[in-house]
């Protein structure tokens, strides 16, 4: 796949607008799969999402710019605009009791609830990691990266990455059993 993204890559950097529209329906799932992995508000998420494209689209219209990797400068991209929106909104957390409609009815409201506490705890334990060690968990873990590819976006050795994974999931067990 990185072949033909490559190629789209190319493609759309001439602007060509079935090569960026291609590039988006591929790849726009991920990067939302990848913020939603490290913020919990859809609409947030959905924001984070297109404005990572837009930049995309800023980035190809400038002459001269090259991105080695689309996906990794995508999700690259995210991470940045995920920690400015951290830096801006630095512990505002808000609910909304009432929206409860997208529940899937398959399931009691009770489950759904103790699911939504369990993930609630879990991205609370994931954001009292360092941005590196969040970052190095979503790539491995919510977008399935290879060691070598998560090195690459992250731009460190791929024993870095193995040491700063181990760490980061040592540190998220500590955070977990401390909510016990």
């Amino acid at each position: 796949m990185d072949l033909e993204n490559d190629e789209l890559l190319s493609r759309a950097g001439e602007l060509d607008e079935q090569a960026l529209a291609k590039l988006h329906d591929q790849l726009y799932p991920q990067v939302y799969r990848y913020i939603c992995y490290r913020l919990d508000d859809p609409m947030i998420c959905e924001d984070i999402a297109s404005e990572v494209f837009l930049r995309l689209l800023d980035v190809l219209k400038k002459k001269g710019s090259s991105i080695q990797s689309v996906r990794g400068w995508l999700l690259g991209t995210a991470n940045h605009l995920i920690l400015d929106h951290h830096r801006r909104h630095y512990r505002r957390i808000v609910d909304n009791l009432d929206d409860h409609d997208n529940l899937p009815s398959t399931h009691s409201p009770e489950m759904e609830v103790d699911h939504a506490f369990t993930r609630r705890e879990i991205l609370e334990a994931l954001r009292k990691l360092t941005p590196d060690q969040q970052h190095v968990i979503t790539l491995r873990f919510s977008q399935e990266c290879s060691l070598e590819e998560t090195a690459r976006v992250m731009g460190k050795s791929v024993n870095a990455v193995k040491v700063l994974q181990f760490r980061a999931i040592a540190a998220l067990r500590r955070q977990m059993d401390r909510r016990k």
